[in-house]
């Protein structure tokens, strides 16, 4: 009985390098989408997201712009160096969900988050493999 031949489909490598483009690629769109929200506000009202502590000493307006571009800079680092970027988003995440977790009813996105922050640390382990 003879070893039936793989294909490279069906090599581990085509589902880890199919993986790791579907987590670039949103790793790329959504914090640059979101950052540019946060001048437009017209997905949703970022100001609402800022723990008390955080809105009632800073300039609001000015930190969620700040924001912004700290997203679409994140954004731009997973496109040309996917490894760093990865782990400055993975960052970035953690500090989101300290921040929710000081918001009450916010538990919830505060999870999403985290499932976020776990998919945004398999993109940098992949980089390995795969970035260029």
């Amino acid at each position: 009985m003879s070893v039936p031949e793989t294909s490279a489909a069906a090599t581990p490598v085509a589902p880890a390098l199919l993986a790791y483009r579907f987590l670039q690629f949103g790793f790329v769109v959504a914090p640059i989408l979101f950052g540019l929200d946060k001048f437009f506000n017209k997905l949703t009202q970022w100001p609402k997201f800022l723990a008390p502590v955080v809105a009632n000493n800073i300039p609001i307006e000015p930190f969620i712009r700040t924001v912004g571009v700290i997203e679409v800079a994140a954004g731009l680092l997973v496109f040309f160096k996917p490894r760093i970027g990865a782990c400055v988003v993975a960052a970035w995440l953690l500090a989101v969900i300290v921040n929710l977790l000081m918001i009450p009813g916010y538990y919830d996105i505060a999870l999403r988050d985290l499932g976020l922050l776990l998919a945004a640390l398999a993109l940098a382990s992949l980089s390995r493999m795969f970035a260029r």
